[in-house]
């Protein structure tokens, strides 16, 4: 088995649904020999970190609610202490809490509550577990910041949340102009864009939206930890401020009635 991670510390959010896309990540990188810090918003995620241990995988689960003030500062404090040090960042929590409703409503009735809350939940979280990221990166001059966004918002839309799509997009000018700010540090910052993805919490809209790709299917939270393992790589150190697109072709096609 390649441990090319082995030594390095990982820190992945928003891993605590079983079949979702953060967990796949966390999984991904402890097989490769990193030490994975996971966190999420409720208590779930120690099993997720008991999970990685049956595996053999050094984890540690820590509850975080990213949406409180200074919580992000908390939770990469606790990281570098746990460990020592942080190689590797991935930002995937965001979408709504753990027994939250999607947000359905047009520009026009959308209230500043509800937009302040998607930027807040989507955005700022990354901005705010980013940067207290870079501050542990900068003394070892090396790191690797991964910004799991969309689809949504960087290259396609939906109606009915508006917030979120503006959140995921600024998701992407947030990884450029990092990625500008710590080039020199040996730090590497890009962002993935996952399209449908089959995870324990895709709705039966989404699975049929994923019918209609070019692929004819929904993808795995497994193939996009297999694009956030080649962006955490030691060897991927000059790919930096780039958005990485896992949807197979869906952003592609004009013609939607296409079909080979």
């Amino acid at each position: 088995m390649n441990h090319s991670l082995a030594g390095q510390v990982a820190l992945v959010t928003g891993a605590g649904n079983a079949l979702g896309i953060g967990f796949a990540i966390a999984k991904a990188l402890a097989s490769d020999g990193a030490t994975v810090l996971i966190s999420s918003t409720t208590e779930r995620i120690h099993e997720r970190a008991a999970e990685l241990q049956a595996l053999g995988c050094n984890s540690v689960g820590i509850v975080a609610d990213l949406m409180e003030s200074g919580a992000a500062e908390r939770l990469v404090r606790a990281t570098t202490e746990l460990s020592g040090h942080l190689e590797i960042c991935v930002n995937n929590a965001g979408m709504i809490a753990v027994g939250g409703t999607p947000a359905t409503s047009m520009i026009d009735s959308t209230t500043d509550e509800g937009w302040h809350e998607g930027i807040e939940r989507n955005l700022t979280t990354c901005f705010a577990v980013t940067r207290s990221a870079i501050a542990a990166m900068r003394s070892r001059k090396y790191g690797r910041i991964i910004n799991v966004g969309s689809t949504s918002g960087s290259l396609q839309a939906f109606a009915g949340d508006v917030a979120y799509h503006a959140a995921k997009a600024g998701m992407l000018g947030l990884t450029r102009a990092v990625a500008l700010e710590v080039a020199n540090d040996g730090i590497t910052v890009n962002a993935l864009a996952p399209g449908w993805i089959a995870s324990g919490s895709q709705p039966h809209g989404e699975q049929l939206a994923g019918t209609l790709t070019p692929m004819g299917r929904s993808g795995t939270p497994d193939e996009v930890a297999a694009a956030a393992r080649f962006l955490a790589d030691p060897l991927a150190s000059y790919v930096t401020g780039q958005l990485l697109v896992v949807d197979g072709g869906n952003s592609l096609p004009e013609d939607r009635g296409w079909r080979p």
